[in-house]
């Protein structure tokens, strides 16, 4: 395709995540328009690119249809059935990131090493399991809960007793919202991810390995957000992909999947544990990559709904992307986000956003503002040839920054130092 071309894109999302993507696909030059279902997000991106308040009326005129979550598997799976060009889920991949028990199922299927773990739709006996199996285990939460990152528990006793008395809680608070939940053996190592983008047929190389930074304070403290910064580096196809995400090359292209996935690890000195399928553009992953891609995000997000081969190119080295948040990230609270972050002027010492990325804000009056209601607000990002590089490109870009009442961790990539060392002494990164 030759890259002068001007290209229709439509994005379409539940809880506006994807807004960074489409206004990056605007700024190459094409045509985007924006859906948003939730009415508390509507007003993200305002001003930023168009957007529609039905996206079915425009499926005729867009040459490539994004979809930014799971949940819309059936629906990418019926438009590319009706000849359309899809980014985005499978009913297959959905399911293998909100069912645990098949994704753990389909991993082991084509040769990953799983840990050993157990389903629960009980909790008396899910708790008479760990009495008669003490051990040190994981809690998570499946189907829609495992969107309520706070509920999800490492356990920390070897005899299991700090998960017993967690599912005697959630058994008093959260039974009627955890329909199931697994308990998975705990395994020590470092906690890596391998990602790939995938054509419908085939995987897009480089590969990224990346590190995630869950909980919402520096050293792993506090309440889990999802996600409040990733280091990564693009490289070859290397031991950590072929032992894990390479082995569903051909389930990926049955299903006709085109967009990213992930599977996150635990690796240590005996193997790769693979944990969990995302199955989608993950966030902030999807900003980081365009930290460190060189390529045109149109031009390859065209070729990939096409089923064709590309050449991903992207910056040797390292990326990091720091979250930053306002109030009450990471909860649900629409009153504390009026009263502490509502409107939110988002300002900067210099005129400069270089490594900014866009969360949930929109742009009025030649004014960047806070929007939705999440307290999500900006994705900071930095690369290197050395981690330590990107780590300062990305927090000198961050002190250019001022929100009222923003947060956001200082130590995201700080653990490269003694896992990277880990990784290549087993012999995983090469």
């Amino acid at each position: 395709m030759n890259g002068n071309i001007k290209l229709k894109f439509l994005f379409v999302s539940h809880i506006a995540l994807i807004g960074d993507l489409a206004w990056q696909v605007k700024k190459e030059g094409n045509e985007v328009k924006y859906f948003i279902k939730d009415k508390a997000q509507k007003d993200v991106c305002d001003e930023v690119v168009e957007k529609v308040d039905a996206w079915e009326p425009h499926v005729d005129w867009a040459d490539v249809i994004v979809f930014d979550d799971i949940a819309f598997g059936d629906t990418a799976d019926r438009l590319r059935k009706q000849g359309k060009f899809v980014v985005g889920g499978s009913a297959y991949t959905d399911k293998l990131e909100d069912d645990r028990e098949f994704g753990q199922a389909e991993m082991k299927a084509v040769g990953m090493s799983v840990l050993a773990h157990w389903d629960f739709t009980d909790f008396d006996e899910a708790i008479k399991f760990l009495e008669k199996n003490p051990d040190r285990y994981v809690l998570k939460p499946s189907g829609k809960a495992q969107n309520e990152k706070e509920l999800l528990f490492v356990g920390q006793e070897e005899d299991g007793k700090d998960v017993h008395d967690i599912l005697l809680h959630y058994k008093k608070n959260w039974s009627k919202k955890i329909k199931t939940f697994q308990l998975q053996k705990y395994a020590a190592g470092v906690e890596v991810a391998v990602g790939s983008f995938f054509n419908g047929v085939d995987f897009v190389t480089p590969v990224n390995i990346n590190f995630e930074h869950k909980r919402m304070f520096p050293g792993e403290i506090g309440p889990s957000t999802g996600e409040m910064g990733t280091a990564m580096l693009w490289c070859p196809p290397n031991a950590i992909f072929k032992e894990t995400l390479a082995r569903m090359k051909d389930k990926l292209a049955a299903a006709k999947y085109v967009g990213y996935i992930d599977i996150n690890c635990i690796a240590n000195g005996k193997g790769i544990y693979p944990l969990e399928f995302t199955s989608r553009f993950g966030y902030p992953t999807i900003s980081i990559h365009m930290e460190g891609v060189v390529s045109k995000w149109s031009t390859f997000l065209h070729a990939i709904a096409h089923q064709q081969p590309f050449e991903l190119k992207t910056k040797k080295g390292f990326q990091v992307g720091v979250v930053i948040a306002c109030p009450p990230f990471p909860f649900e609270d629409p009153a504390a986000f009026r009263r502490y972050s509502e409107d939110a002027t988002i300002l900067f010492k210099k005129p400069a956003m270089d490594g900014v990325h866009l969360g949930d804000v929109k742009f009025v009056e030649g004014d960047w503002h806070l929007a939705g209601n999440s307290g999500y607000a900006l994705v900071v990002t930095g690369s290197g040839i050395t981690m330590e590089d990107a780590r300062a490109q990305a927090y000198l870009r961050v002190k250019n920054i001022m929100i009222p009442n923003m947060f956001y961790r200082t130590d995201i990539g700080y653990r490269w130092r003694h896992e990277g060392d880990m990784l290549r002494t087993w012999g995983y990164l090469y």
